[in-house]
């Protein structure tokens, strides 16, 4: 099983998907680490991504993707933020798509308690305009706790959580 974890930056991508990744004991990826030193530089300096620079990081996302599909699968955490991304990591029919929403004030709340994290709070308004909603997946508001948020991401993808 494929599981992309996807949202603007401060969603909790990577708290979710770890979660997921834990509960289902499979591999969690942060896309995030899979960027080029030229893509973190230029973020580093409050530069937006544009769509050349992340087309080898999206391709290695993929390849990645298909690598762990041969093995049982994995979660990926990745803005994703345009559909022509989405499609890159649509390696197969069986990817499961978890699209994280929220209210901007909530998500530039969280993005400037962030420390040591090379995506600045600054560039939130550039992923809001950028992001393209899909219309397939399931769209999970991020208003709530950490343990609702996974309860009913194990629902969407037919989990149930087993009760101790």
């Amino acid at each position: 099983m494929i599981i992309i974890v996807t949202g603007v930056s401060g969603t909790g991508k990577t708290t979710l998907g770890k979660a997921l990744a834990a509960y289902l004991n499979l591999p969690f990826y942060d896309a995030d680490e899979f960027h080029p030193a030229e893509n973190i530089e230029k973020m580093s300096k409050g530069v937006p991504l544009n769509d050349l620079d992340r087309t080898p990081w999206l391709k290695s996302l993929a390849k990645l993707l298909i690598k762990s599909s041969a093995h049982g699968g994995s979660v990926l955490g990745c803005s994703a933020l345009k559909e022509s991304y989405r499609k890159v990591l649509q390696v197969n029919s069986d990817v499961k798509w978890i699209h994280l929403k929220g209210d901007r004030d909530l998500i530039w709340e969280r993005m400037l308690a962030r420390k040591n994290h090379y995506m600045k709070a600054s560039m939130l308004d550039s992923q809001f305009a950028t992001w393209e909603e899909p219309s397939y997946g399931m769209h999970l508001n991020i208003d709530q706790s950490p343990e609702k948020m996974l309860e009913e991401a194990l629902e969407f993808l037919g989990v149930g959580i087993q009760k101790i």
